[in-house]
């Protein structure tokens, strides 16, 4: 892949980084009743479409809609849409930046749809550490995450490299024991390679604790931090200073609900609250 790829971190000093969610529908042979591909598909490219023209730097591809999610691989079909889907986003849409996020923790199935489809970052949920989740105990691989990233030649300084955003305690979870996030956030950068360190509040839909934004970013100075969760229009403009950037999903949605489209005039409000 010669495309150029831009990094997931802020693009100027001062920048604050947009990334919108596209939030898959069910998928066939998920848990739940699908309309098919062809719609999930159509929905995906409606998205990026509306995050394009609101001018957010980027998109993160989720297969949402396929909850309960696995605590392990998912199916080969997921994959492959996923990376059809974001190879025909990075054609209409040269400008964003495209991310991988595999539910629940499928790191290495992400980073092999980033490769195949030139996307620029993925996120895992639980990179370094432990979690318990809905899904059991998530146990984090940044060990092999980074081993396959380098297989893959993706690990480069240049263009072809696939960055990782991982989750400093990520939500709808509870660490096993006693976690600082200060210290875990360090682990997560400097021991397990990942660039962009994302902070969530509880769960979906809920801010991220202040204080805990602090502590990762006094505690890894040099890694670009993005809020995770519960970022809204009358907040966001409070958190661009305290964060690099953040993925915003629910408030982006017609009416804030996940199973509609992106609204392209709650996007393209959102853009213009940050660039106030």
């Amino acid at each position: 892949m010669s495309r150029p790829r831009a990094t997931a971190g802020p693009r100027g000093p001062g920048e604050f980084t947009l990334i919108g969610v596209a939030h898959l529908p069910a998928l066939p042979a998920g848990p739940r009743a699908s309309a098919g591909f062809g719609p999930a598909r159509l929905r995906a490219l409606h998205d990026a479409a509306v995050l394009s023209e609101a001018g957010f730097a980027g998109i993160i591809l989720e297969n949402f809609g396929d909850s309960p999610f696995t605590a392990g691989t998912v199916d080969p079909h997921v994959a492959a849409f996923v990376a059809i889907v974001a190879s025909q986003i990075r054609e209409r849409h040269p400008q964003l930046r495209i991310g991988i996020n595999l539910l629940r923790n499928d790191a290495r199935s992400a980073l092999g749809v980033a490769a195949a489809a030139g996307a620029d970052f993925i996120r895992v949920n639980v990179h370094c550490g432990a979690m318990l989740t809905d899904q059991g105990i998530l146990q984090g691989d940044a060990h092999a995450t980074l081993r396959y990233r380098r297989e893959l030649g993706a690990d480069g300084p240049g263009p072809g490299r696939i960055q990782i955003a991982a989750d400093i305690l990520v939500k709808h979870a509870v660490p096993l024991g006693p976690v600082e996030a200060g210290a875990m956030a360090a682990d997560t950068a400097r021991r397990g390679g990942a660039e962009v360190l994302i902070v969530t509040g509880e769960g979906t839909g809920k801010p991220a604790d202040r204080e805990r934004v602090a502590r990762v970013r006094e505690a890894v100075p040099e890694a670009s931090v993005w809020l995770g969760s519960g970022v809204t229009t009358e907040t966001i403009r409070g958190w661009s200073t305290s964060a690099h950037g953040a993925i915003v999903g629910t408030a982006l949605h017609e009416d804030g609900d996940v199973a509609l489209p992106l609204s392209l005039a709650r996007a393209t409000r959102m853009r213009a609250a940050v660039d106030a």
